[in-house]
């Protein structure tokens, strides 16, 4: 487990969960990978997520989603902003992953958005990671 970087290493959970075709996966938990995970839910790409108190850090049961052949609903899931390269992007400047069918994820000083939420409300901030 990657100690410096814990979204990176919830979004590789997924996608190995998914890649597997496990229905639950399980990942440390923080308020901004709580945050990921309700805008993920929100978009559609998660079944739910719920945090999980074990008296530490805490842990996060991410529910992943399958549509109704069992294909992955997430093709495609990465990293954009890394703890040694930060990514940050104006309302207008933010990326619209296969042209507005996927999403990019925001952390914003009023807290974690999907680039929809960012461009409705015109804030900016640290590109998260791109899902589709």
């Amino acid at each position: 487990m990657s100690l410096s970087d814990p979204i990176a290493d919830m979004l590789t959970r997924i996608r190995n969960g998914l890649r597997s075709r496990h229905e639950i996966v399980t990942a440390k938990a923080s308020k901004i990978c709580e945050g990921i995970c309700r805008v993920l839910k929100e978009e559609g790409y998660l079944s739910d997520y719920k945090r999980i108190e074990d008296g530490k850090q805490g842990l996060l049961r991410i529910y992943l989603k399958y549509g109704p052949q069992g294909q992955e609903v997430i093709s495609e899931i990465k990293r954009v902003s890394k703890p040694g390269l930060r990514i940050y992007r104006s309302a207008q400047e933010l990326p619209r992953p296969m042209d507005g069918l996927g999403i990019s994820v925001i952390s914003t000083s009023a807290g974690v958005f999907s680039d929809r939420q960012c461009r409705e409300k015109n804030v900016g901030g640290e590109v998260l990671a791109i899902v589709s």
